[in-house]
């Protein structure tokens, strides 16, 4: 056999010590995580893509499945019909492409938005509609925004801040 991704199931919560143990081993793991901002400033800042899962890139001949099972805070390698299901690269290549966009998107919303710019909302039920920029909701990646509805009233919507791109003037 050659290098090639599988997949192993951690234990409930036990991801990132799973990472630490497959790299204590030198063993080359991809764990997607997600740039979180949560209510408690003490609770963790980035959150798994695929919760219970890493990747991890292996010859199984060199690396027996049994030494993967065995490896603290694993539950199980993934398999089908009792063969290890196997991820192309490509696959893997992608996902790393789109947590990286994700992670960056999050990042570029949120910066630069101050109470009272102009944005037009993206999607949603209030696709296309112009509104105001209130505030950033802590602990969420949702913004609230004023929407002028009818007769000129304001009313306060919230939306993922991916939804709200502000406007040049």
């Amino acid at each position: 056999m050659s290098l090639a991704w599988y997949v192993l199931h951690s234990k409930p919560n036990k991801e990132d010590f799973l990472y630490s143990q497959l790299r204590f081993r030198k063993i080359r793991v991809f764990y997607p995580r997600l740039k979180v901002t949560p209510v408690n400033p003490r609770a963790r800042k980035v959150k798994p893509f695929f919760p219970g899962y890493l990747f991890v890139n292996v010859d199984l001949d060199e690396i027996s499945m049994s030494s993967l099972t065995y490896v603290p805070g694993v539950n199980r390698v993934v398999s089908f019909d009792y063969e290890p299901a196997i991820v192309p690269d490509e696959v893997i290549a992608t996902i790393e492409k789109n947590v990286t966009s994700i992670n960056n998107a999050q990042t570029d919303a949120q910066k630069g938005l101050k109470h009272g710019d102009p944005v037009l909302i993206l999607d949603g039920p209030f696709k296309g509609f112009m509104a105001i920029f209130d505030a950033r909701l802590t602990g969420t990646e949702r913004v609230r925004l004023l929407v002028k509805l009818l007769h000129g009233q304001q009313k306060k919507v919230q939306v993922p801040a991916s939804m709200a791109r502000a406007i040049q003037p």
